[in-house]
């Protein structure tokens, strides 16, 4: 597993490099006016294609070491290459997107869709039970429900990741963070398969974020929020369908960031009569950004920007971390588990509303 990461970090952060130094021409195509953008400057936003390559170069070793006897006995078989079928479709659709910028969100959600059918039909993901008596009663009964609750996690999980990835460090940092959290629990179940898959994911991301944080040379783009998005999708689904300790809240409570973002932003769009799909620059890393990070300590206006724009991601790694913790430590207790849900999306539109109405506390602006 130690030799899957190096691959993947090292094979990630070399195209990355080779990225930033070879594309960086490419990056003038981007628009100026988006309200979601919060740099300056051309910054290449391929930073996905460096991340599957990573991934793909790490378990593709993986399949060949078990071909040689699987020496460290994590049954990377042929059933990768399908994990990779499947993630195809939104990688490409992402990666098209960064490429062009011409690709709408019907679309986008259309690639994101076949990755989830391809899901259902390939891998037989479904999510065999909800851990309330009802509703997996009702699952039993109806178990196309589990494969629509599946094909809605692959389809739904990439843009929610796309909808936070809005600042250096930001995305890329809870999917590493994510990953690893699953891939802990999975060993305690004793899935390494399944963790070596999530190490490797993590060490691609991390091969990465050399480039992305705190500098900001190189953006994920919607490439790498997607190829994050399916890979944790089909992780999350996978690990509770294959190891019945695991309770389907715990990498939902791990999600509940994204995920929530994701509800919330569409609520509060069709509340105010706009398409979901539709961008703006009021997603709670963008009201962070402009009403906690004020200090600067720079004159020329891209440095000043850059600095704010990193200083924003430890505030959303902290609140993901709230959530990452108590799912790690009652990865297998519903109750509590659907109680910290809870908690987390009152707390969320709570502060929501503080900074929006100006009422946040001064030590968290300093």
């Amino acid at each position: 597993m130690i030799w899957l990461s190096v691959v993947a970090f090292v094979v990630a952060a070399l195209a990355a490099g080779f990225i930033v130094r070879w594309m960086h021409s490419h990056a003038a195509v981007y628009g100026n006016g988006m309200p979601q953008r919060f740099h300056l400057g051309d910054v290449p936003r391929l930073g996905g294609a460096a991340v599957l390559l990573g991934m793909a170069a790490s378990w593709c070793l993986g399949i060949v070491l078990a071909w040689f006897g699987d020496p460290a006995s994590l049954r990377l078989g042929g059933w990768v290459i399908v994990w990779l079928l499947v993630l195809l479709p939104s990688a490409v659709g992402g990666i098209a997107e960064d490429m062009t910028q011409r690709l709408t969100v019907r679309y986008r959600l259309g690639f994101t869709a076949v990755s989830g059918m391809l899901a259902v039909l390939l891998l037989g993901l479904s999510v065999p039970r909800l851990d309330l008596p009802w509703l997996d009663m009702l699952l039993s009964a109806a178990p196309w429900l589990g494969f629509g609750l599946a094909l809605l996690a692959v389809t739904g999980l990439p843009h929610a990741f796309n909808i936070i990835d809005g600042y250096n460090g930001l995305a890329g940092m809870v999917a590493l963070i994510v990953c690893l959290a699953l891939a802990h629990v999975a060993l305690q179940v004793g899935d390494r398969a399944l963790a070596a898959l999530l190490v490797s994911t993590a060490a691609a991301t991390a091969g990465f974020l050399l480039w992305n944080y705190p500098r900001g040379m190189l953006f994920a783009g919607d490439g790498g929020a997607y190829i994050w998005g399916v890979v944790i999708a089909l992780a999350s689904v996978s690990l509770v369908q294959r190891n019945v300790g695991v309770s389907p809240w715990f990498p939902l409570l791990l999600l509940i960031y994204p995920v929530w973002e994701t509800v919330f932003s569409i609520y509060r769009k069709l509340a105010r009569g706009i398409s979901p799909g539709v961008a703006d620059a009021l997603h709670f890393h963008q009201l962070i950004y402009r009403r906690i990070v004020r200090s600067v300590f720079h004159d020329d206006e891209s440095r000043r920007m850059l600095m704010r724009n990193n200083r924003t991601s430890p505030y959303l790694w902290g609140f993901t971390l709230l959530t990452v913790v108590p799912a790690l430590l009652f990865w297998n207790n519903t109750p509590v588990l659907m109680a910290f849900c809870v908690l987390f999306m009152v707390t969320y539109v709570a502060a929501y509303m503080a900074i929006v109405r100006f009422k946040v506390p001064s030590w968290l602006r300093h």
